[in-house]
């Protein structure tokens, strides 16, 4: 039986060391390794025993009892969310692990509502027992309270019996049980199977109690592990070959090294893999155990390999069966900050490493239009850790620039651009129609094009350089969202046509139908939840009102508030810190990008004055006509009049007279 465990937390909770005494009773490691200490196993970068927190997720293989276990430790600090997140959808079980002396943490919250994202069954670990502060009982009602009522007190399983407490736990959930409790008719392993499958359904999270420093309390954790996560993978083996990239990394010669989650089927070395780009060789397959790889001829459902190259692939793809579908992540950073090499690196340098670890981490969203290059972060310690990286990986020494809101454009109502791109001995015309897309939905491609009039080769080749960068809008530059692209007609030479050709058509199409419509701007809007004592409600009630919050009716816990809402991320931007000051390091915040929605007429227009952008000095939207045997530059205004496909507009497509 394969299973896949992630192990989460807040930082400092002592997820790392939990982890090294894990894989120390289990027989991975000779010893157990302290991140104080900085020889901690799955801590293999510098920088994560430096700092003592883990920066990369990575994991171990553990064979048990004829099972084998794939142990993933993730990061726990918010600047790293995004890497903990990737992980999530290759995960069967996770454990959760709570410091008790500090209870639920705002980042704790943030994991928990991210296990019921991805459906994950979870087991909560309740850690660092052995400090004089530390009251389970309260922490327990905590965990009830802010993550949900269904966490049971199973610290009297330990996988061959249960107490009193975790069979009425286990009971409550299952009438069938229930009735059987009521007349004295308990049997354990009816009672192992009901707890196996509440767990599997999310119908109960069981809570155990320890100290990972000493030890205590790990040993009937793992017994639960063995007794109540089942997978059922083994039944899988003969369907068609199904893989989720879940991380990318590159190796220290900078070779891609692609980590699949096999969700069906089997893999062998030399076998081909769809990927959404078309079939790809498999000419190695590893087994990833801390920093070792262990070669391997064939995996199977349920297995966590590592594939070298497999090129176009990126986190969150389907393969095989799943090809051409992506999950998308949940967490995305509301900052970007401008870098800056130093003066002997050259810009290309600079870039292309960049691009490495953007394939690494998508959500750095590299942009490097203009002279500037930025990247989206999720706050400071993550720029020191890009620095540092930089200058190991890549010999390159960077500045950043201070943190800013990262604003987005869209356009308000459908508007009709077309580029023509026609110097001498080159051709390509493109006709593409800009409409407002659902919220969250990114930019998305349809065609309207018949392939009578336009090759399906050149079609695909339009859809590609729509998505094979960030298009700029025209009111501030921001990368646009939310937009559809439908490729309404297009034109090639027969003999003139290259590649390049519809690139620069494609790019003047968008900004040329930018121009014709009604471009707006868009704003971060951040969903939080605050926990607070009850006595500092009514000043953070008047502070929410003054940001024009929205906020839910307040919940009351014990001598606790919770408060949930939404609040545009400029006006929210620096209130965490005075929050914690205001409950002096008590109360907790958790925060993270709800949507982007269009700002007020005067509050876009003061940062579109403070932008300063000039749509036209950059990505020009005109058009390259050719007459007399050259090329000349046709106005934006006028390139649909002067183009060459017969397109009759509708009054849908119909250019905005409203500039």
């Amino acid at each position: 039986m394969r299973k896949t465990i992630g192990i989460l937390a807040h930082v400092d909770a002592g997820k790392t060391t939990f982890s090294e005494q894990v894989l120390y009773r289990l027989g991975a490691i000779r010893s157990a390794g302290r991140v104080d200490h900085g020889d901690s196993f799955l801590d293999l970068h510098p920088v994560e025993r430096e700092r003592g927190i883990t920066v990369f997720a990575d994991q171990a293989v553990i064979e048990r009892g004829g099972d084998r276990w794939y142990w993933l430790d993730t990061p726990g600090h918010t600047d790293f969310a995004a890497e903990m997140e990737r992980v999530l959808p290759a995960l069967d079980f996770a454990v959760l692990i709570v410091s008790c002396p500090d209870g639920v943490e705002g980042h704790t919250e943030t994991i928990w509502r991210l296990l019921e994202r991805y459906e994950i069954p979870t087991l909560i670990f309740v850690n660092k027992m052995d400090r004089p502060d530390a009251d389970f009982d309260a922490c327990l009602r905590e965990l009830r309270a802010l993550l949900s009522p269904d966490v049971a007190d199973l610290r009297g399983f330990d996988g061959a019996s249960m107490d009193q407490t975790a069979i009425e736990a286990v009971a409550e959930r299952d009438e069938a049980l229930l009735d059987r409790l009521m007349d004295d008719d308990y049997d354990f392993a009816a009672w192992r199977e009901g707890l196996t499958r509440e767990l599997r359904e999310r119908r109960i999270f069981p809570a155990f109690a320890g100290a990972a420093l000493t030890g205590a309390g790990i040993d009937a954790l793992l017994a639960a592990l063995d007794a109540i996560t089942n997978t059922d993978y083994d039944s899988k083996l003969n369907l068609p070959l199904a893989a989720r990239v879940y991380k990318l990394r590159h190796d220290e010669r900078g070779a891609r090294q692609v980590y699949l989650k096999l969700l069906q089927g089997r893999l062998r070395v030399k076998d081909e893999i769809l990927t959404a780009g078309g079939p790809v060789k498999v000419n190695a397959l590893k087994l990833r155990h801390g920093g070792r790889d262990i070669a391997a001829g064939e995996a199977r459902a349920g297995d966590l390999v590592v594939v070298p190259g497999l090129a176009g692939a990126r986190a969150g793809d389907g393969l095989g069966a799943l090809a051409g579908t992506y999950t998308g992540p949940a967490l995305a950073p509301m900052l970007e900050v401008t870098v800056e090499a130093d003066a002997e690196v050259p810009r290309a340098k600079l870039l292309e490493a960049l691009r490495a670890l953007e394939a690494e981490d998508p959500a750095l969203g590299l942009d490097a239009r203009d002279g500037a290059i930025a990247l989206r972060v999720m706050g400071g310690i993550q720029t020191e850790i890009l620095a540092r990286l930089l200058r190991e990986r890549f010999n390159i020494g960077v500045r950043f620039g201070p943190p800013r809101i990262l604003y987005m454009e869209s356009v308000a109502a459908p508007s009709l651009g077309v580029g023509h791109y026609e110097p001498l001995k080159h051709y390509a015309e493109v006709w593409l129609r800009l409409a407002p897309g659902p919220r969250g939905s990114g930019v998305t491609f349809a065609s309207r094009c018949h392939v009578d009039d336009l090759a399906l080769n050149w079609q695909r080749l339009i859809e590609t350089h729509v998505f094979e960068r960030a298009h700029p809008g025209v009111l501030t530059g921001a990368p646009l969202t939310d937009v559809r692209v439908e490729l309404i007609a297009g034109r090639a030479h027969l003999k003139h046509t290259e590649g390049g050709d519809f690139r620069e058509a494609t790019y003047r199409a968008i900004r040329c139908a930018l121009m014709n419509g009604k471009p707006q701007l868009l704003e971060p809007v951040c969903r939080f939840s605050l926990r607070l004592p009850a006595e500092n409600y009514g000043r953070v009630a008047g502070d929410l009102n003054r940001m024009q919050a929205e906020t839910a009716p307040p919940e009351a816990l014990g001598g606790w508030m919770r408060v949930e809402g939404a609040c545009p991320y400029r006006r929210f931007y620096a209130y965490p810190e005075e929050f914690r000051a205001l409950t002096h390091g008590r109360g907790g915040i958790q925060l993270q990008l709800d949507h982007y929605a269009p700002m007020s007429e005067a509050d876009a227009a003061e940062r579109i004055a403070a932008a300063g952008y000039d749509p036209l000095a950059q990505d020009s939207p005109d058009s390259i006509f050719c007459s007399h045997g050259a090329g000349h530059v046709v106005p934006w205004r006028e390139a649909l009049e002067c183009a060459h496909c017969d397109v009759n507009i509708s009054d849908e497509e119909a250019v905005s007279d409203e500039k």
